[in-house]
């Protein structure tokens, strides 16, 4: 076992922790100055899409939906790079849909104030807030269960090497993942809706199969070095498996920027909501599985050995 190869994650793992906790602290930052914006998907109401021609001033397009629906409205002006087609977004906030009466009378004031915009609508989504609040308490349900059963199925497989502290710290590990995710969505306001619950289960998977890679690869070195510190064989173990996780990270990353990039251009929102947090979601399965669990695992190991010391040498 060679050392001068190895790379030392574990002597550099408060600089890890401070990179982690950094990113933390800007979060939790971006949701005092943003605020945390939900998709109508879990807060209710309705998203009205037009296509236009010219100009359109989105303030009197506002005033119109509150003099017509009395509701909280917010306005977005967009352009299809590849089509050069500009299009209107409108959010209308509510604990209900637009029935087609409203709907239709703002339709027509719309297209009364814009004559020459040649408004046409391309897409209407709505849904009552009932339902928006069902759909995301069943999305952190499903986040919780999924999570909750990697780290027992971690526990048994890796009983070896400390089955329940290896479960514990890959737990940790996706809840930074999930929790990088989450501050992306707010950072880049993009409302939290259906596409950060299949963003944030698709991390999971992914970050949890890089950390059993590397868990399996500590198991095997602990039977061939038994006479090696835990921290020698977790830097040795994490060393022999990071060409892999880099290797696999990029390629997911080459992948899911095309998508967000053709996304972009054609100004499909849902997918470019999914694609940017799936990309620094990614990269953060792979910094958590490497910089995170592993020296936190070591941390787990050492303290127990002392614990067993003193008990040891209790009279």
């Amino acid at each position: 076992m060679s050392k001068n190869n190895m790379i030392h994650f574990y002597s550099k793992r408060w600089i890890f922790f401070a990179v982690s906790l950094s990113i933390m602290l800007i979060g939790i930052i971006s949701i005092f100055v943003n605020g945390v914006q939900l998709d109508i998907q879990f807060k209710g109401g309705a998203l009205l899409k037009y296509n236009y021609v010219g100009e359109i001033n989105t303030d009197d397009v506002s005033d119109i939906a509150n003099e017509i629906l009395d509701r909280p409205v917010t306005t977005q002006l967009t352009t299809d790079l590849l089509s050069g087609e500009e299009r209107l977004i409108i959010n209308i906030a509510g604990k209900y849909g637009l029935d087609a009466k409203d709907q239709q009378s703002f339709d027509t004031a719309l297209k009364e104030q814009f004559p020459g915009a040649k408004l046409k609508l391309a897409e209407s989504s709505m849904l009552e807030a009932f339902f928006g609040k069902q759909f995301l308490q069943k999305g952190i349900i499903a986040i919780a269960l999924s999570a909750l059963l990697v780290m027992v199925y971690v526990w048994i497989r890796f009983s070896r090497i400390g089955g329940l502290s290896a479960g514990v710290m890959a737990l940790i590990a996706l809840f930074h993942d999930v929790l990088v995710v989450f501050f992306t969505c707010v950072f880049f306001q993009i409302p939290i809706g259906d596409s950060f619950v299949a963003v944030t289960l698709s991390i999971i998977g992914y970050s949890v199969n890089d950390t059993i890679v590397i868990y399996d690869r500590i198991r095997e070195n602990s039977n061939l070095h038994p006479e090696a510190s835990v921290d020698i064989i977790a830097d040795l173990s994490i060393t022999q498996s990071i060409t892999r996780s880099v290797n696999t990270n990029i390629a997911v990353l080459i992948s899911v920027s095309m998508i967000y990039l053709l996304a972009f251009s054609h100004s499909i929102d849902s997918i470019q909501s999914f694609a940017l947090p799936m990309a620094i979601g990614s990269i953060s399965g792979c910094y958590s599985t490497i910089c995170i669990a592993g020296p936190l695992w070591v941390m787990w190991r050492k303290h127990r050995g002392k614990i067993v010391v003193i008990e040891d040498n209790m009279p």
